[in-house]
């Protein structure tokens, strides 16, 4: 992946907040829903394009698929981070780790 790729999708809001979010714990598609408050296909949508630059990797458990930040791809993981530590601090990100933090059980529970 070339570094444009990186920041093309990373210049999605709803992308950026799905990448805060599995950067630091493992969810499925279901969970994001609630937490992001958006549409299924929406967050499905998000996610193709995060898999596509191989941001994303995934496990499956029964018939939910776990999405998680693909640590692996080491050329990328230092501005992920970085990004994600100057992000930290705004309000919709912040709300978006309190949801995720609030919620004790989702449909799709491991």
């Amino acid at each position: 992946m070339q570094v444009t790729e990186l920041f093309k999708a990373m210049s999605d809001e709803t992308r950026l907040r799905i990448i805060h979010l599995i950067f630091q714990h493992d969810l499925c598609v279901c969970e994001l829903v609630e937490i992001l408050e958006e549409s299924q296909p929406k967050i499905s949508k998000h996610i193709a394009k995060l898999r596509q630059i191989d941001l994303v990797t995934t496990q499956r458990n029964e018939q939910y698929i776990y999405y998680s930040f693909n640590h692996h791809n080491s050329s990328y993981v230092k501005i992920i981070s970085n990004m994600i530590e100057e992000i930290r601090n705004i309000d919709v990100y912040k709300k978006d780790l309190e949801r995720l933090q609030a919620i004790e059980t989702f449909v799709c529970s491991n």
